[in-house]
C-alpha cells in the first residue's frame, strides 16, 4: 500500500501523464471532407484540412468542426402570394456546400438556419413577381430566380448553393377546382380538334385515292385507246396492203392477157376471132334489151348490121372449124 502511494507521488508519474494528455489534445486526425476551424487566443488562426495535423494544446483550440460534403436542406410548406392575388403553399429542397468553413463560422450563427430563412423569403419574392398561371408554368425560372439570389446571398458566409427545386405548389380548393375544369374543358378540346384532324385527314386521303384512281384510270383508258389505235392501223396497213397486193396481181394479170390478146389479135385469124368476139357480144347486148321491154327501138339499120355481124360471125366460126 506505501509502494502505491510512493509511485502516486512520483514526480516522474505526473510528468508522463501531462505529456502523453500534451501530445494527445496536440495531434488531431481531421476525416476527409471535413474542415476544422483553429482559433488561438480566441481568435482566427487557421483551418485544418483533411489528415494529420498538429496544434499547440491549451494555446489553440478547435472552434468548429465543419462538414465540407455537399447537403440537402427541406423547405417547409410556406404560404405566398402571386401576382393576381392567390395565395400558393409551396414547399422545396435546398443543395448546398461549405466552401469556406472559417466563413461560415465566423461570419454567421447559424448557417444552415440562414439558408433556409433566405430560400423561404427568396421563394415568395419569386412567386410575388408572377401570376398564377406563371407559376405553373415558369418552375425553372422560379427555381433560377432563387438560385441565383440565394448564391449572390450566401457567398459571404462560406456556403454556395447549387440548386434549388419546387417540390409542390398547392393552390387554395376553390382555384383547384377552377384548374380541373379549366383541364377537362381543354382536354375535351383537344379531343375534338384531334378527331377534326383525323376526319380532315381521313377526307383527304381518300380524295387522293380517289383522284389517283381517276387519274390511273384515265392513263388506262388512254394506254388502251392507243393500244386500239395502233392496232387498227396496223390492220388498216395490212388490209390496204392485201388490196395493193390484189390489185397488182390483177393488173399484172389483166396486162399479161392483154399482152397475149394483142399477140394474137395482129394476126388474121386473131381478128376474125376479135370480130366473132364482137358480134357475139352484140348479139348478147340485144337479148339484155329486148328482155327489159317489149318495144325496142332501133335506127332502122340495126337489123342489117345484126345480119352481117350474124353472117361475119358464122363465116368466121367456120373458118376456124375448116383450120382446125
Amino acid at each position: 500500500m506505501n509502494n502505491a502511494i510512493d509511485i502516486l507521488l512520483t514526480p516522474w508519474l505526473w510528468i508522463t501523464i501531462v505529456v502523453i494528455f500534451t501530445i494527445q489534445r496536440s495531434v488531431l486526425f481531421i476525416p476527409q471532407n471535413r474542415g476544422y476551424v483553429i482559433y488561438t487566443f480566441g481568435r482566427y488562426s487557421g483551418t485544418l484540412q483533411a489528415g494529420l495535423n498538429f496544434i499547440v494544446p491549451f494555446i489553440q483550440r478547435v472552434a468548429a468542426d465543419r462538414n465540407l460534403k455537399e447537403q440537402s436542406l427541406d423547405i417547409s410548406s410556406q404560404l405566398a402570394i402571386t401576382k393576381d392575388n392567390i395565395t400558393l403553399e409551396l414547399d422545396g429542397i435546398l443543395f448546398m456546400k461549405v466552401v469556406d468553413a472559417a466563413a461560415a463560422t465566423n461570419n454567421i450563427t447559424d448557417y444552415k438556419l440562414a439558408v433556409v430563412q433566405l430560400a423561404t423569403t427568396t421563394m415568395r419574392n419569386a412567386i410575388g413577381s408572377m401570376e398564377l398561371d406563371q407559376c405553373f408554368q415558369n418552375r425553372d425560372n422560379i427555381n433560377a430566380s432563387i438560385l441565383a439570389s440565394m448564391t449572390e446571398a450566401t457567398q459571404p458566409w462560406g456556403v454556395q448553393v447549387t440548386r434549388y427545386e419546387i417540390k409542390d405548389i398547392t393552390p387554395p380548393i376553390s382555384i383547384k377546382e377552377d384548374m380541373e375544369k379549366q383541364m377537362a374543358a381543354e382536354r375535351e378540346k383537344r379531343s375534338v380538334i384531334l378527331t377534326a384532324e383525323g376526319v380532315k385527314t381521313a377526307a383527304i386521303t381518300q380524295a387522293e385515292g380517289l383522284k389517283q384512281a381517276r387519274v390511273l384510270d384515265a392513263e388506262a383508258a388512254k394506254a388502251e385507246q392507243v393500244l386500239a389505235a395502233e392496232a387498227s392501223k396496223e390492220s388498216q396497213i395490212l388490209e390496204a396492203t392485201g388490196k395493193a397486193e390484189a390489185i397488182r396481181l390483177v393488173a399484172d394479170a389483166d396486162s399479161s392477157a392483154l399482152h397475149v390478146v394483142g399477140a394474137v389479135a395482129i394476126t388474121g385469124e386473131g381478128q376474125q376471132a376479135v370480130r366473132l368476139k364482137l358480134a357475139q357480144d352484140a348479139i348478147a347486148a340485144h337479148k339484155a334489151i329486148a328482155a327489159e321491154g317489149s318495144v325496142i327501138l332501133t335506127d332502122g339499120k340495126t337489123s342489117e348490121n345484126i345480119g352481117n355481124t350474124v353472117a361475119q360471125a358464122i363465116a368466121v366460126s367456120s373458118a376456124l372449124k375448116l383450120s382446125e
